[in-house]
């Protein structure tokens, strides 16, 4: 987990990471969630990090629209649970009047998913 968070920290200051784990036997699945303060930064983290590789393995990293927290979140922490409530990262600004979409069309805030993180 702090591997992971120090690969991509240097993109933007890392507010959440979920290293997804089998149940059974705690070690990791090979993928993880990840979520920065601010959305520029997924942005800068998706384009420069997909496909790249990482301790020899070729790692995909991508946006995740709907992002669920696992099951058995009664465990977390205070921040933690408020960044699943409120969802994770920070809202698009409004739209000026020069972009395409109105004022009331919502555009979903992303979140990161690095995939083979180990």
């Amino acid at each position: 987990e702090g591997d992971v968070i120090c690969v991509f920290s240097q993109y933007g200051e890392v507010v959440n990471i979920n290293l997804v784990r089998d149940k059974k036997t705690g070690k990791s699945k090979g993928f993880c969630f990840l979520c920065y303060e601010d959305q520029r930064s997924t942005i800068l983290a998706v384009d420069n990090f997909n496909g790249i590789k990482i301790k020899g393995r070729t790692i995909r990293v991508d946006h995740v629209a709907n992002y669920r927290p696992p099951k058995d979140s009664d465990d977390l922490d205070d921040i933690t649970k408020a960044l699943h409530a409120k969802g994770c990262g920070v809202k698009t600004p409004p739209h000026s009047s020069s972009d395409s979409l109105s004022e009331d069309d919502d555009v979903p805030v992303k979140k990161q998913k690095g995939e083979g993180c180990s």
